[in-house]
């Protein structure tokens, strides 16, 4: 909640500052609900548009929830009519909880993961609405504050680093999405980043499952 009530409000505040209210707020956190992607929308708004570019860059910058959707696929396959909401939720943040193992004494998975999915955007809202508000009345240099969503993933990257029984499948995705900035540019590595770290940890699955084995 502390993390996405911050994060909304970023969003919200910077969204007032290029002339949208906290009604756009309301309504991009509860329709559009794309975390990093609402930030790039600011920009998409504020300039001259072309739908050719939207799509490229949405796609671009959400290109990972296809792969979050194929590692969800078994898991929200009972989820019955709540199964659109799931896929619809799936944010970075939500699918960082809805891998980790529920806490003890959760009986009912298939709800936990749903109303964890559920608050994670009733938080997001409830942040963009309120940034928007305060943005009214808020006078400060907000240079760098799109630097929060950035911070966020480093600090689930680092959870999960702690938490993972291998660190295999962290180091590859990080290995190669260096060498892919490199070779492909800062502009155009994420598909092809997304797809050799398929590749690799299908190459690597075995050594994977060795090390979680030996770690357990």
């Amino acid at each position: 909640m502390a993390g996405y009530l911050f994060l909304g409000m970023a969003f919200g505040i910077l969204l007032h500052e290029n002339g949208y209210g906290a009604w756009w707020a309301l309504l991009m956190s509860g329709i559009v609900y794309a975390g990093s992607m609402q930030f790039v929308m600011i920009g998409l708004l504020t300039g001259p548009f072309s739908i050719a570019q939207a799509v490229l860059v949405t796609l671009s910058v959400n290109a990972r929830h296809l792969f979050y959707g194929l590692s969800m696929i078994t898991k929200f396959q009972n989820m019955g009519k709540k199964k659109l909401y799931m896929i619809f939720s799936l944010s970075d943040e939500t699918y960082s909880l809805l891998c980790a193992q529920p806490p003890a004494g959760v009986e009912d998975e298939a709800g936990y993961d749903f109303w964890v999915s559920l608050l994670d955007q009733f938080y997001w809202i409830a942040g963009s609405v309120l940034g928007g508000v305060c943005g009214k009345f808020l006078r400060f240099d907000t240079t760098g504050i799109d630097f929060a969503m950035t911070a966020l993933f480093v600090v689930i990257f680092v959870e999960q680093w702690e938490k993972a029984k291998t660190h295999i499948p962290a180091a590859a995705g990080v290995g190669i999405s260096v060498l892919c900035v490199l070779v492909f540019g800062a502009e155009r590595f994420l598909i092809p980043a997304m797809l050799l770290i398929l590749l690799a940890l299908f190459a690597a699955q075995d050594r994977i499952k060795g090390g979680v084995s030996r770690a357990a």
